[in-house]
Formats: structure tokens, sequence, C-alpha cells
């Protein structure tokens, strides 16, 4: 067993790929930034403002989506594409001329839960390829400075690597106490000074800067026709919203932890972070104790609250599984029980809320999609199950992904025999039919982390 753990150590270890070369192969001079960036971490770069070149530009419109909803001005990516060249031409003189002007962000509220909708802002599609290049010449600068617990908008990482990794550690480390946290509305309040005086640190390019700043205080036209202009926050749909999130927290949270918060404490301390939501683990009650103490006022320095229903300290600990001592994280509930060797075992399962609406969700979809053949249905229901169940099938899940393969089979029987006037499907032709066109059925996957695998 030994022998074998330690063989997939080392080909997982081989398989991660250096950070300077996980999206800068193609470009020689991202991946020289990403280089010089992690040689000298005190480095300020200077002159990123002339890497916004057709060269870059043109790299950064080949990664865009085709398919993305169009800004105010309704351009396409099809009909950006097709004057590419001279629109690209354009956009560099406007640049070198510093007569370029950031576009009006369209606003569009999407469902989230019930009664709630995400506010997403939608760029034109010249300022979102310009973005996309300055997102590219920021992470490869600082994705040298992040720190290995950060998961969130980063390539080679997932919500459920995070999952898995965070599962892995404290499975093996010495925890007895969990600060879960979120940051109430973080895209709407991060603090555009601050924000630049961060990046500051690391880009000493005047220009550069200048056209953050053109970005952060576009205009927003909402859906009922208003415009307003923030002072704070960054409109989440933008390209470069994702790096701009990961380093506001990086030097708020994330630095502040490792540099400060660890070596102050007396026992183990760990973070996970994904986006806004992250998770701490301490072994010790006073050093959770005081870190969840401690924590709205730093956020409160840099103009952040936390969500109070979303932020609690619990004890976790093997020695005392209970119901109650519960955490939910990236849609995971994390829970304490005994394995079939009477071993604790750190098990995960669906939210129930997250289980809920996605129950909610594949009803609603069914009965809209009623009307497609029966096996396009079941071939895109396929696409969708295949997703969730890659997600969640982790070990001590099998039951509730039954659960939702069930409630699918059970929708398709209801809203089957509702495509006509009388009752066309029985379960005996439901059953032949699924014998034809299998719905994915759920299974659980070893975890695998970067530092060990759980069998």
């Amino acid at each position: 067993m030994g022998k074998v753990l330690t063989e997939v150590r080392s080909t997982q270890r081989n398989l991660i790929p250096n950070a300077e070369d996980w999206e800068y192969h193609e470009l020689p001079s991202l991946r020289g930034i990403a280089r010089k960036a992690k040689q000298q971490p005190g480095y300020r770069f200077r002159d990123l403002s002339r890497c916004l070149n057709e060269t870059h530009l043109k790299h950064a419109f080949s990664r865009m989506n085709k398919k993305a909803a169009s800004g105010v001005d309704k351009v396409s990516y099809t009909d950006y594409q097709k004057h590419f060249d001279e629109n690209v031409a354009d956009l560099i003189g406007r640049l070198k001329r510093q007569s370029y002007k950031a576009r009006l962000v369209k606003r569009k509220h999407i469902p989230k839960a019930p009664r709630k909708t995400r506010p997403l802002g939608l760029p034109v599609l010249e300022d979102k390829l310009l973005q996309t290049a300055g997102s590219d010449l920021l992470s490869a600068i600082y994705e040298q400075d992040f720190y290995d617990f950060s998961y969130g908008y980063r390539p080679k990482r997932s919500a459920r690597q995070a999952a898995d990794d965070l599962t892995v550690r404290m499975q093996y480390g010495r925890f007895g106490y969990v600060v879960e946290a979120d940051i109430q509305g973080f895209f709407n309040h991060i603090d555009h000074e601050i924000l630049l005086e961060f990046i500051v640190r690391r880009v000493d390019d005047k220009r550069f800067i200048r056209l953050l700043s053109k970005w952060l205080k576009a205009g927003i036209l909402e859906e009922d026709g208003r415009i307003n202009y923030p002072q704070q926050g960054t409109p989440q749909g933008g390209s470069i919203s994702p790096i701009l999130a990961n380093i506001y927290l990086h030097y708020v949270i994330d630095d502040w932890f490792e540099t400060m918060v660890k070596p102050n404490c007396q026992g183990e301390a760990i973070l996970c972070r994904y986006a806004d939501d992250f998770v701490c683990a301490f072994q010790y009650s006073r050093d959770a104790k005081r870190f969840y103490k401690v924590l709205p006022k730093r956020l409160k320095k840099y103009n952040l609250q936390v969500a109070a229903k979303k932020t609690n300290c619990i004890r976790f600990s093997r020695f005392q599984p209970s119901l109650k001592n519960r955490f939910t994280f990236l849609s995971f509930e994390f829970y304490w029980d005994t394995d079939k060797k009477g071993k604790p075992r750190l098990f995960r399962r669906t939210a129930r809320k997250r289980l809920q609406s996605s129950k909610n969700d594949y009803s609603h979809y069914i009965k809209k999609s009623r009307h497609m053949k029966t096996p396009l249905l079941i071939d895109k229901l396929n696409q969708k199950l295949r997703g969730y169940f890659n997600y969640f099938g982790v070990i001590g899940n099998l039951d509730d992904l039954y659960k939702v393969y069930s409630h699918v089979v059970g929708m398709l029987y209801k809203w089957l025999n509702r495509r006509s006037g009388r009752k066309s499907m029985t379960w005996a032709k439901l059953k032949r039919l699924l014998s034809f066109h299998s719905l994915v059925r759920p299974e659980c996957k070893v975890i695998v982390s970067r530092n060990k695998v759980w069998w």
C-alpha cells in the first residue's frame, strides 16, 4: 500500500505543470514575465502597457467565448472577427494616443437561488478583448505569488479540487475546530483605491494602472435604462474581474493568514479559499476563537464584511462526531463518521439546499424540454447528469446521487405522459426505453489530491 501511494504521489507531481507554463506556453513574452516574477518576488514590472500589442490581442481573442452575449454595442464575436486586423489596429492606435475609453457595461441579472439573482456585467467585445489580454499579464505575475490554498478563478484548479484537498488535509491533520466564512457582497464592495495600491506593489506602469482604473469605473447600464458610475466594486462577467478579485483577497486574507495568523497560532492551522468563500481549520479552540473574533475587523479595514449567516466557529473533531458539527463548503456538507473498519473518516455529501435546487432544476428542464424527441432529451440529460455526478461523486455520497437519478427518472415518467392528451408511457415502456437509451448512473471516484490519495 505504501509503495502504491508513493508511486501515485510521484506520478501526480510530474503531471502538475509549473506555474510559469500553465497558460503561457504559446507566448514567450508571458512565459518570460512569469519566470521573472517567480525569480524576483519583489520586482515591479514596467511597460506592461506595451505588451498590449497585436500578438497578445490575437492570443486573447482566440481564447474568448465565441457564443458570449454581446455588450451595449451589440457587436458579437463573429462581427468583430470579420474585420479583426482593422479593429485591432484601431484599438492599439487609441491605446498609444491614450484616447481609449471604456464603454458602458450592460447589467444582466441571472437566477441564483429562490427569489435571489446574481448581477452580471457584460462589457462590449472590444473591452472584453483588452481585459483578457490585461488579465493574462496580471496572471503571469501573480500566479507566482498566490498561495497553494487559493483555488478560485485560477488555471488548472477547480472547486472540486479545493474540496478534495481540504478533505485530505483535514483527514490526515490534527484539527478540532473549523471557522467557515463568506464575504457579504464581495464583488460589489472591492475598494478601487486599495486594489490599485495592491497592484502597484508589483506593477510600475502608470498607463497600465490608468487602464485598470477605467475598467473599474466604467458606467453600468442597468436593465431599466439607468446608468450608474460605481465608486467601488467590480462587475462579475468582465474578463479582468476574476484576477482582480484574487489579487484583492490574496493581500486581505491569504497573505495575512500565512504571515500573521499561522505564526501566532499555538497549534496547526490551515486555510482553503475558493473566491470569497473560505474555510479555516485549527488544532486548538483558542486559536479558532481568536481568528473568528479578529476576522470581521480585518475585513472592515478593507471595506468588506462577513456574511453573518454563513460565518461560524464550530467544534469539528473525529473524536466528537455529531450531526450538529457539520459545515458546508462548495456545495458539500463535511462531517465525521466511521468507515467499514470502524476508523474515523471525513465524509462529504451534497449540501441539502444544493440537493433540492438540483432536483428543481432537473424538473424544470424536463418540463420545458418535453417536446424534444425522447432520445435527444435523454442525451441532453446525460450531459447534465455526467457533470453533476463528476462533481458530487465522492465516497459516502452515493445515496444522494441516486436520489437525483431517481428524481430524473420520475420526472421523465411524469412529463413524457403529458406530451399528449392521454397517458402514453408506462413504467414498463420507460424501463424498456432506458435499456436502449440509458441514463448515466452515479458512481463515486477515488479522491486524489496534491498530497495524498484516499482509496
